[in-house]
């Protein structure tokens, strides 16, 4: 396309010197002109590609969308749903990235707000078919939104990819909490894709521990076979663990694929009803400060 010839241009705002334009508050734009408008992004970015095959997808979203948590349980499933069905190819793979860790690094042994909770939005949406979760909550940067280790988000996501798409075996989940057992001071915990589990550096962190009071504490931790076995001198009596429950946590517990554990907790607590007393952090052999 050649840019040659008279250009024409017109004046769209008044500025002073040094000003930043600014976009006009979106109820008084006209209705499709901004991308924030509901349907905008979609009918510029993915309805036009609707008529070409696909083989899969890749979703690498959710920042904006952390404390609104609770509404993207029900829009990321709706979202897979909706572009299967618009393409009519069947349900074509999809994968998701789990937000990078972000903001400061973890200090309190839970917490209630940040990005931890719309990971979590975001791993219930592998109960539609055929997606696939690749963390990034490891590898991000606190102070940078986007992190610059995207080749290693490429690998997992590849892994993931190859064996949805392609059929390839292998183990392309982190380590998935299956199940715990409470052994009188200790909890004993199971995971699904733990082949080869390791930490990387010592000692095991990433746990909360917590009794029937919901106050957590930072638990010690031990790999025993295909177990993890945790506790605490501050909880005699346990009922419940949480792992990475962290905008930008502390934890480095691996499979043989070097996949991390992904963030969970086996209590089903109301957020507001945590306890969380002031902890000692302890940081494992190693460890670099993100």
């Amino acid at each position: 396309m050649s840019l040659a010839g008279d250009w024409r241009m017109r004046k769209a705002q008044d500025l002073d010197a040094g000003a930043q334009p600014q976009m006009p508050p979106i109820g008084t734009q006209p209705p499709g002109s901004s991308y924030g408008h509901p349907a905008v992004m979609y009918h510029a970015l993915i309805h036009p590609l609707i008529s070409y095959g696909i083989r899969g997808a890749i979703w690498y979203q959710g920042e904006a969308n952390a404390p609104f948590y609770t509404d993207y349980r029900e829009l990321l499933p709706g979202l897979i749903t909706s572009w299967r069905k618009e393409w009519g190819q069947g349900d074509f793979p999809f994968g998701i990235v789990q937000l990078a860790s972000y903001y400061d690094q973890q200090t309190a042994p839970v917490e209630r707000g940040g990005y931890i909770n719309l990971r979590e939005a975001q791993a219930l949406a592998l109960r539609v078919p055929g997606t696939f979760l690749a963390t990034a909550m490891d590898i991000g940067e606190g102070n940078n939104i986007h992190p610059k280790n995207k080749q290693e988000v490429g690998r997992r996501l590849a892994l993931g990819a190859l064996a949805t798409a392609y059929g390839q075996k292998g183990l392309f989940f982190g380590p998935t909490y299956k199940s715990m057992k409470i052994d009188r001071k200790i909890i004993r915990l199971r995971f699904d894709h733990a082949d080869g589990l390791h930490a990387k550096g010592d000692p095991p962190v990433g746990f909360a521990i917590a009794g029937a009071d919901r106050a957590f504490y930072f638990a010690h931790a031990k790999i025993e076979g295909d177990e993890v076995v945790v506790w605490s001198d501050k909880v005699p009596n346990p009922v419940a663990v949480r792992y990475a429950w962290a905008s930008n946590p502390v934890c480095n517990l691996y499979n043989r694929a070097d996949l991390p554990i992904y963030p969970f907790h086996t209590d089903n607590w109301d957020l507001s009803q945590l306890v969380i007393p002031k902890d000692t952090i302890t940081i494992p052999t190693g460890w670099v400060t993100r």
